[in-house]
């Protein structure tokens, strides 16, 4: 059943709950600005004397990480282990009996802790980040609102693959490793750790037919100007077009996954 009020709360705990956990909140900022200073210097080294390597200038690297990482903060959940664990304690069986969708619940309170992360985390973490490095933020304001849309698309792809792995855990009950190489693959994959066009040939080639790409490269091509024009566009449809079709596949296993549930704990 569809309870708009019942989701919003939901957003809002999460976010409340996530406000109340300020320790981890203020270590988060810099651990996330420790990450981007020891890649920044990495790739410093790495470009050297040069001043553009596969495409990227020296200060669109630096951007591209510092983006990268931000957007990261806000797209990043844990749904698939919070899944994962209602499964194996049985909780989830309360869980479907109420008079909302579950699957939508977990989206949202994913979405209220990335909505806490995107004004408390992200935001000041960036102008931290901006004053500290030579991040060369876009000037052309029409950049911004197309940036922020591909980031919302960001979070729903990236936790639309965080439920499908998590829902695995009602066919293999212990599913910790699974979610350990999703964790590995979104990073790498994504572009979030190296760029996809540093990628062998037959790798970006393969990567471009997987929604990884729509998480970290895309957004961060367009806020970095490597993507400009109808291209925008079509990079925005694409991200799309993955939202669209990662829906088919939770749908299938959602709709066995209930048919097969059995409680361990209790």
């Amino acid at each position: 059943m569809f309870s708009l009020p019942a989701y919003l709360e939901m957003v809002r705990m999460k976010f409340l709950m996530m406000l109340a956990y300020r320790v981890n909140y203020y270590s988060g900022i810099l651990v996330y600005a420790i990450n981007i200073g020891a890649y920044y210097f990495l790739w410093q080294a790495i470009y050297g004397d040069n001043q553009t390597m596969q495409g990227f200038t020296v200060a669109q690297m630096t951007t591209y990480i510092a983006v990268g990482w931000m957007a990261r903060a806000f797209y990043f959940n844990n749904l698939d282990r919070e899944i994962a664990n209602e499964i194996r304690d049985g909780s989830v069986a309360i869980q479907m009996i109420r008079p909302y969708s579950y699957l939508m619940s977990k989206m949202m309170q994913g979405f209220g802790e990335g909505l806490f992360r995107i004004l408390l985390f992200s935001t000041p973490g960036m102008v931290l980040v901006s004053l500290l490095l030579p991040v060369d933020l876009p000037t052309d304001w029409r950049v911004w609102p197309v940036f922020l849309l591909m980031l919302a698309f960001s979070f729903l792809i990236n936790s639309q693959i965080n439920i499908l792995v998590g829902l695995f855990a009602f066919f293999v009950e212990n599913n910790a490793g699974m979610m350990s190489m999703k964790r590995i693959l979104v990073d790498l994959c994504s572009g979030l750790i190296v760029p996809l066009t540093f990628f062998p040939t037959w790798a970006s080639s393969v990567l471009e037919w997987l929604p990884f790409q729509a998480i970290t490269y895309l957004p961060a091509s367009v806020f970095v100007g490597r993507v400009t024009g109808s291209a925008v566009w079509e990079v925005l449809l694409l991200q799309f077009v993955w939202f669209v079709v990662l829906l088919i596949p939770i749908w299938l296993v959602w709709q066995r996954a209930r048919r097969r549930l059995f409680v361990q704990g209790g």
